[in-house]
């Protein structure tokens, strides 16, 4: 009797197991088309829509810090066909950077699969006065206030990882934020901006046309992808100095754990595939395959960095 009741009780869970997906999974993601992120997004989702016999659709809603596209989901089927692409400073820096903010990490989104880390450059214009990270420090210390540098948003990574630049070379620099980080490579390119902390993806485009070019890579070595770009200490900028960030999706705090179970065996199946692993790295990204737990306690560890940071460096957003 004792067998039947717990074979009734893990029925639900079971059928679950076997049937999801059974329509069309939806990811949001917070990012423009055609960005890194959105990219790996789309990669993905033609690796699992061949795996689970459903179609896997990426829809791009950039724009308000993260905020349309994870309202999207929190509005969404908590079933596990409705998913968000979120990265660090969605979930570990905004809830220190912003007074309200429109969703709780922890009471309204559920980890499934943490996807990538991506390691932040410094890059200026092509045709610019800076060669080296030295040399833009030392012009800041000459001259405060008159060094610029761009981000594709307050509190982005970009953003924090410029002002703990500052703050570990005790600079003063204009921050310059854009809407989007095609705007932000663009005015470094244009020299509307000195520089600007960005990735490979990114900035690659623009440095491959030769309009901008990285000088340093905040990362305790150089990049497998770009081994010509010496790290920030290399540079001359200070020791220690890191700077990164990590993608992963999310899905509404209350699906099924088996749903969240099959998301993130078969991302982590596919984040294995060679193909996979080798676009990443042209793009600079190490996938990260992991558990929804260990995601949770990645998010956990990286909030208490960022709310010491976002301390440090003063960025509140009312």
């Amino acid at each position: 009797m004792k067998i039947v009741l717990a074979l009734l009780v893990a029925l639900p869970t079971l059928v679950a197991a076997q049937t999801f997906p059974t329509k069309t999974v939806r990811i949001i993601s917070p990012y423009p088309t055609g960005a890194g992120p959105d990219t790996v997004a789309r990669l993905l989702a033609d690796k699992l829509a061949k795996s689970w016999g459903q179609q896997v659709i990426v829809e791009a809603r950039p724009g308000g810090n993260g905020f349309i596209a994870i309202e999207a989901v929190k509005k969404g089927a908590a079933d596990g066909h409705d998913l968000v692409m979120v990265d660090s400073g969605h979930v570990a820096v905004n809830p220190s950077l912003f007074k309200r903010l429109p969703y709780d990490v922890d009471k309204d989104l559920a980890p499934a699969a943490l996807i990538y880390r991506t390691d932040f450059l410094i890059a200026v214009s092509a045709n610019g006065r800076y060669a080296t990270v030295g040399q833009v420090i030392e012009a800041a210390k000459k001259q405060p206030g008159k060094v610029s540098y761009g981000t594709p948003f307050v509190g982005s990574p970009s953003h924090l990882g410029s002002a703990l630049l500052e703050l570990r070379t005790g600079t003063q620099m204009v921050h310059v934020p854009f809407k989007e980080t095609s705007q932000m490579t663009a005015a470094v390119a244009n020299g509307e901006v000195d520089w600007t902390l960005t990735t490979l993806a990114t900035a690659g485009p623009l440095v491959r046309a030769g309009k901008v070019k990285f000088i340093g890579v905040a990362a305790k070595s150089r990049l497998a992808a770009a081994p010509e770009i010496p790290t920030v200490v290399e540079a001359g900028g200070p020791a220690d100095y890191e700077v990164n960030a990590w993608v992963a999706w999310l899905a509404p705090k209350t699906t099924p754990a088996a749903a969240i179970a099959t998301i993130n065996r078969d991302v982590n199946r596919a984040l294995g595939e060679p193909d996979v692993r080798e676009r990443l790295a042209t793009f600079g990204f190490t996938p990260l395959p992991s558990s929804p737990q260990a995601l949770a306690d990645l998010i956990r560890a990286d909030t208490a960095k960022y709310a010491e940071l976002v301390r440090k460096t003063g960025a509140t957003i009312d």
